[in-house]
């Protein structure tokens, strides 16, 4: 889905007022929905001549009665996103907001698709001073109920939203309908850590304007959604505090609630550096077992927050039921999930102990060590095909330490970033044998065969699909359906015409155990009949896989939809 904004209006009797604001902002093009929220007989008729006058750009939405700012501005969001729009820009009917500024708001979204983008008031001599000053009490008071500074002004009625964002709240959520709606959606909105940008925009009040705040119970209305959203932070305590070292969202995604099935690469790494790299200061200062202890609550912050991942989860076991409905197949559900999501965790603290020198080479073992030394003892370079599943970083770690063997890791290095910065930071030797990728084509071949001729272990994935080949793929059963496959290692063996082996690294009750297997002491694809090798070879990884993943059912690590075809969508969807 593209970008596509427009524009929102709520109107309670504007009828002076309505007819320049709409011709204001006309003139950039944009759909405008124009709310009515009650309004009486004359305003109604001016707004009728209007719905004529600019019939191909201008909705207009009654409501049989008034019910508030708030309820006309959710019907409107409401309308909007159900009319196929991503985003909408709020904005009052009396004509105090300039319109001229209504570019920069659209670029600013367009730049951030998933930010909420907030009008800052400059105002010049005409803002009533009562209305000017009374303003910050708001502002403080959402300050401490967002322990944020990052919402300039909550109160002003020029405003971006993300539809996805703000219609999944007000779906989910009871909010006021009164002039208070303004202030608690974007309260509630960073909880659910929406990102904020806010742009300076002159605000002018008439003299003979027309304002519906209720002196007396407007403020009562604030006052009471102030101490509801007091009640929720302090509920949400902890969660918060665990914000400010979590990411928030930005990208076209949270924009646009783009489905699971879209590839795994545009899914953001979540956590951030910072939380990473305590977890990494706690190992060096506090040791494994204590450190370990932490990944609870953090695993169950992520289950909570993490619904596509949740998905994904229960979407893998299931298919592992499907084919392996036994008593110790996982059912899918919350407590899967947090035993699965647990394991990715431990998996990475692992990853980070082993770089770091706390994991002993006993505590590693090989199921069976001959396929692994006889390559060794060759002298032989050979491309290693590994998965998401298990450990595949503790090959590397350790043949590194132990200088067995010169192992590269060939990997998609933008996904997991900040995680691979902590990994090389416990280790100054990480990166020396680490190489980014942005396809697995000819030009890669040639890149690696140097390796390859030197008698390196080229390490890949064999699950996972690079950006640049997003239609690279394969379709194999797996798991008892249809999967797309990477076409990439196949293509890379048969360029570098070396051995081929597959590796998997399971943790066990008495540590990690490695399985190093033949796979190919080389792969061929005749031009002729390329397609059909391609697929025997993606079949046979896949079946292996499959094994793997019913060995150890908690370790398979793809917290998406895996059987999503990059060119079909979720269940075949173009």
């Amino acid at each position: 889905m593209k970008f596509a904004p427009c524009i929102v209006i709520p109107i309670y009797n504007h009828k002076d007022a309505i007819g320049a604001t709409v011709a204001h902002l006309a003139v950039h093009g944009l759909p405008i929905f124009v709310v009515d929220d009650g309004s009486d007989e004359p305003t109604q008729q001016v707004l009728a001549a209007l719905a004529r006058q600019y019939a191909q750009q201008m909705t207009l939405l009654r409501l049989p009665i008034n019910g508030g700012k708030g309820a006309a501005v959710m019907a409107g969001l409401r309308a909007a996103r159900a009319a196929g729009y991503t985003h909408a820009l709020q904005i009052d009917a009396d004509g105090q907001h300039d319109a001229t500024d209504v570019p920069r708001f659209i670029a600013a979204a367009r730049a951030e698709p998933g930010a909420v983008i907030l009008g800052r008031p400059v105002y010049d001599d005409s803002v009533p001073k009562a209305r000017l000053y009374g303003r910050y009490l708001t502002h403080v008071w959402v300050w401490i109920e967002t322990l944020s500074l990052t919402i300039r002004d909550s109160m002003c009625g020029f405003r971006l939203y993300p539809l996805a964002l703000a219609c999944g709240l007000i779906d989910s959520v009871h909010l006021p309908t009164r002039m208070d709606f303004d202030i608690e959606i974007l309260v509630r909105l960073h909880w659910r850590r929406a990102v904020f940008r806010s742009i300076p925009t002159r605000v002018t009040y008439a003299a003979d304007g027309v304002s519906h705040f209720d002196v007396l119970w407007d403020n009562v209305r604030i006052t009471g959604s102030h101490t509801r959203l007091v009640f929720g932070m302090l509920w949400r305590l902890p969660m918060l505090l665990a914000h400010k070292v979590m990411p928030r969202r930005g990208t076209l995604a949270d924009a646009i609630d783009e489905p699971q099935s879209e590839a795994w690469w545009r899914i953001a790494e979540r956590g951030s550096h910072l939380g990473m790299s305590l977890l990494a200061l706690s190992c060096k200062l506090f040791g494994r077992r204590f450190t370990a202890l932490w990944l609870h609550p953090v695993v169950a912050y992520f289950l909570l927050t993490g619904r596509a991942a949740r998905a994904a989860s229960g979407n893998y076991f299931t298919h592992l039921r499907a084919v392996a409905p036994s008593a110790n197949t996982p059912r899918p559900g919350w407590l899967s999930a947090y035993r699965h999501m647990l394991a990715f965790a431990q998996s990475g603290f692992d990853k980070l102990a082993a770089w770091s020198g706390r994991v002993d080479d006993t505590e590693v073992t090989f199921d069976n060590p001959s396929a692994f030394e006889a390559l060794i003892a060759s002298g032989k370079g050979a491309l290693v095909i590994g998965a998401h599943l298990g450990n595949l970083e503790m090959m590397r770690a350790l043949a590194l330490r132990g200088d067995h063997a010169k192992v590269t890791a060939v990997v998609y290095t933008e996904h997991a970033r900040r995680f691979n910065q902590v990994l090389a930071s416990s280790n100054r030797d990480f990166a020396r044998h680490l190489l980014e990728v942005g396809d697995f084509g000819p030009e890669t071949a040639v890149l690696m065969q140097q390796r390859i001729d030197a008698g390196e272990l080229l390490v890949i994935v064999g699950d996972r699909v690079p950006a640049a080949e997003a239609g690279r793929t394969t379709d194999a059963q797996f798991l008892g359906a249809s999967a797309p496959f990477a076409q990439g290692p196949y293509v890379l063996a048969h360029a570098l015409g070396c051995p081929v082996y597959l590796f998997f690294c399971l943790k066990e009750r008495d540590g990690y155990r490695m399985y190093f297997e033949p796979f190919a002491e080389r792969i061929e694809l005749p031009r002729r009949e390329r397609a059909q090798h391609l697929a025997a070879w993606a079949q046979r990884y896949a079946l292996r896989l499959e094994h793997y993943c019913r060995k150890a059912p908690y370790q398979w690590f793809n917290f998406f939809d895996f059987w999503a075809s990059p060119k079909r969508g979720a269940n075949g969807r173009t």
